[in-house]
């Protein structure tokens, strides 16, 4: 099948266009944090020569423990996702966890994602659908690659064909995922890009006394790996501190190490599409 293209605001997405980068924090913690990653990932993409799609969530509803910090709620969230959308002229991304919540995030969001947990739940694919917005479906840790096809015909049945589908490591017995690379190329099948999230594919989901834990030192190594099959987009999330992070602090990338991470990425990516 041939590649589809995705438009995103001024970005062309396909498996056979340059790779797109989606980055940003775990939760969206302030304004002035959110700028600060913006801003550092903003001027990275000009020097290296990327399109940037900044990520941000409001909740993170897929904790572990109740004990877990989960973001500053829907209504911060999407004010401070508009401000950096507005003051670096970049798409911004979020995900959402009810049907409920999918107009609401669609007012600001180029790009609504669906959590890895919740990709086969119909009624949030068809509401999110619905907004016409561009989807990031991770796939499930749980599902085959070849399976995503399905969860992409349920969106593309109520019109909405901007998908992404998203691979982020499959459950290998418990507290340890593995990326299998042939997932690549069985959900380009579809047509659609695929993105590949180097960052919750060396998590250790549960393993760290009631939150998940992380390899972030194979990031690097994972997405060379995954530029090398062919994706249209990489998904990196970052911080300045990681380990002070309120959340998956274990699989960021220190922001100060985006250069040098990006730097090889785009290599591979020109290497490979040229």
């Amino acid at each position: 099948m041939l590649n589809k293209t995705l438009k995103i605001k001024n970005i062309c997405m396909s498996n056979d266009l340059p790779i797109v980068l989606i980055a940003g924090p775990c939760q969206i913690e302030s304004l002035n944090h959110s700028r600060k990653i913006a801003e550092t990932l903003s001027e990275l993409g000009q020097k290296l020569n990327f399109e940037l799609i900044f990520k941000g969530s409001f909740d993170k509803a897929n904790r572990t423990s109740i004990k877990s910090k989960r973001g500053v709620g829907i209504e911060e969230g999407l004010t401070i996702l508009d401000k950096i959308k507005s003051e670096f002229n970049c798409p911004v991304l979020t995900d959402v966890h009810e049907p409920e919540q999918c107009n609401q995030a669609s007012e600001v969001a180029d790009v609504i994602q669906i959590p890895a947990f919740l990709c086969r739940q119909t009624n949030l694919l068809i509401a999110a659908g619905k907004t016409g917005k561009a989807l990031n479906v991770k796939k499930g840790q749980f599902l085959a690659p070849n399976d995503m096809k399905y969860i992409a015909e349920k969106i593309s049945s109520v019109g909405n064909d901007n998908i992404m589908l998203c691979e982020r490591g499959t459950s290998f017995g418990y507290n340890n995922l593995v990326s299998d690379f042939r997932s690549i190329p069985i959900m380009a099948e579809t047509g659609y890009p695929i993105v590949f999230d180097a960052t919750h594919s060396v998590q250790l989901p549960g393993n760290n006394n009631g939150s998940s834990g992380g390899q972030r030192k194979y990031i690097p190594a994972l997405a060379s790996a995954a530029c090398a099959v062919g994706i249209a987009a990489v998904f990196i999330e970052t911080h300045e501190e990681p380990d002070n992070a309120p959340s998956d602090g274990a699989n960021m990338i220190p922001l100060s190490e985006m250069e040098l991470v990006m730097s090889k990425v785009k290599t591979i990516d020109n290497l490979i599409k040229s």
